[in-house]
């Protein structure tokens, strides 16, 4: 049995009323007496105006039906609404993608095999389990889209039904997946705008930022408006490129006229204001979001955590707890755990772990692979070797964005393999992404390694780029800080210019050496001049002369500042 909520595709704009219905009230009080015959002189006064007033209207009509206006269109339903959302690449309505859904499953039954019907509804399905949370609906939406192909072969212009295959392996974390079905479509329709999108996810997961980049700028140039934006802004976001993206997202926000449109776009201002340390920006941001659209619901846990960096606590748990209700993601779980535990009460905080676990193993049985998250929480609350383990899996299948790198960092540095974690740490922040705990955890890694200049920079980074980015990180970022101390006088030594090198000494003069030889050559002529004298009857050699032994004696004294030879 169906569990979606079916709606008529007609505007909910009530019937006019007809004159039999019973439930249209009597005319009461002066009305309803009839009123009295007009006179002769009243009917031919009332029929001369009839006539000038009728050459008005029909001259008012006749300059309505030349200048294209009248009654104008008929306001779209619910259906109408969500399906031109679809085609201009916006987020519908929930109410609206709701009745999209009715709409087409009502049609399917009776016509079960119209392929661009059944590629549609699989397609808001996708949509439908992401934005509400409810990841049963892969599994329908997994089996809609094959249908749809069972009807129509991709390769014979059922396109979207493999678009929304690749939509479906992004929502379950399977990247490369959603590469190979969205390239397939790209191959066969490279303009075909609505494949970028769920391309630019691809590559972003597997953290191929050049392949992202050039799909953004095709979908730019394929599709303009609010989309491209919100995708550039986004783009700009992921390379630290923070003035660029906020100036992309305000004008996203300025030119959106859809209500969830424009919700989406306010919500992406608030995130960018959160990461900027902006709290109390962030939360009117998140409130307008709600305000716009009461169905973005990711906005109440956003305001959740701006709360929390505003110290307004009750109202930050509050509005985490509403999120989970409408929303429940196993990282509102996480994160409303760490609240709790950093008040000190941690019996609410386990109950939120469970909760976490829960989620994880629900959405797993629905083929979505939560290990990034779930190794987040196993590095810090749980198990630091299952993190390990579980990242180098992701790495294993080319998932090597920013986050899976500055978590597997941090998985080993928590596992006691700080050296190892240095690495993807330093990856992660190479990327240029703006982010308080990559900072951070990169920052306490090489404190760990006692590499303390770049520590205290990475540390300062943390809590200069958001000082409330963690409940429970934040403060111990600000503690290692003071640990470390202020750097010393002149700054890091590293920064300093190397010393002069010494000058080479210089050579010794030979002139001394030279008149040494001289002598030497002036007493051996001289012995051979002289008569050779009669042998001593001792055995004892005769003792050399002085001069000689001065010569011998300063040829083999060392250098100044060498290191003296043994005999």
């Amino acid at each position: 049995m169906d569990v979606m909520p079916q709606q008529d595709p007609e505007s909910g704009r009530p019937p006019e009323p007809s004159p039999q219905d019973p439930y249209v009230m009597p005319a009461e009080g002066a009305t309803a007496v009839p009123p009295p015959p007009p006179t002769l002189r009243t009917t031919l006064r009332r029929a001369a105006f009839g006539a000038v007033a009728a050459g008005v209207l029909l001259a008012g009509a006749l300059v309505a039906v030349e200048d294209g206006e009248g009654d104008g269109p008929k306001e779209p339903g619910p259906v109408e609404r969500a399906e031109a959302a679809t085609t201009a690449g916006s987020p519908a309505s929930l109410s609206d993608l709701t009745a999209l859904i009715g709409d087409r499953q009502k049609w399917v039954e009776s016509h079960p095999k119209d392929a661009p019907s059944l590629a549609t509804l699989g397609t808001a399905y996708v949509e439908w389990a992401r934005r509400s949370a409810d990841t049963a609906y892969y599994t329908r939406a997994e089996e809609t889209l094959k249908r749809s192909l069972d009807a129509r072969a991709g390769e014979r212009g059922n396109g979207e039904a493999w678009v929304g295959l690749a939509a479906l392996a992004n929502a379950r974390h399977d990247f490369l997946a959603a590469k190979r079905w969205g390239e397939t479509v790209k191959r066969q329709q490279p303009k075909a705008w609505s494949v970028y999108p769920v391309l630019i996810d691809a590559y972003t997961g597997l953290g191929d930022q050049k392949a992202a980049t050039a799909a953004t700028e095709k979908f730019g140039e394929l599709r303009k408006g609010v989309p491209a934006l919100a995708r550039t802004a986004e783009l700009y976001r992921g390379q630290g490129w923070r003035e660029d993206a906020l100036a992309t997202a305000r004008e996203a926000a300025d030119r959106a006229t859809q209500p969830a449109e424009k919700a989406e776009a306010l919500h992406r201002l608030g995130e960018l204001a959160w990461e900027r340390g902006e709290p109390e920006e962030a939360v009117a941001q998140f409130d307008a979001a709600l305000r716009t659209d009461a169905g973005q619901h990711a906005s109440l846990a956003g305001r959740a955590r701006a709360l929390v960096a505003l110290e307004r606590t009750d109202e930050a748990l509050a509005a985490y707890q509403s999120a989970l209700e409408k929303l429940p993601r196993p990282e509102y779980a996480l994160e409303l755990g760490e609240l709790y535990e950093s008040l000190g009460l941690d019996g609410d905080a386990r109950t939120q772990y469970a909760a976490l676990r829960e989620m994880v193993a629900g959405a797993k049985r629905a083929g979505v692979d939560e290990s990034l998250l779930l190794a987040r929480f196993e590095a810090d609350h749980g198990d630091p070797d299952e993190a390990v383990e579980l990242l180098r899996g992701q790495w294993r299948k080319q998932h090597r964005s920013a986050a899976v790198a500055d978590a597997l960092g941090w998985a080993l540095h928590r596992a006691g393999e700080s050296e190892e974690g240095l690495e993807y740490a330093q990856r992660a922040a190479d990327t240029g992404v703006r982010n308080a705990s990559y900072a951070y955890h990169l920052g306490m890694i090489q404190r760990k390694l006692e590499d303390y200049g770049p520590a205290r920079r990475n540390l300062e980074q943390a809590v200069r780029t958001n000082p409330a980015f963690s409940p429970l990180a934040a403060p111990l970022a600000r503690q290692a800080l003071e640990a470390l101390g202020e750097p010393p006088p002149g700054g890091p030594g590293d920064m300093q210019p190397p010393p002069p090198p010494a000058p080479e000494p210089k050579p010794e003069p030979k002139r001394e050496a030279g008149r040494e030889t001289e002598r030497e050559a002036e007493r051996e002529a001289e012995r051979k001049t002289k008569p050779e004298a009669p042998a001593a009857p001792s055995k004892t050699p005769a003792p050399a002369p002085a001069a000689s032994k001065e010569a011998e004696a300063g040829s083999a004294a060392p250098a100044e500042g060498g290191a003296s030879k043994s005999p």
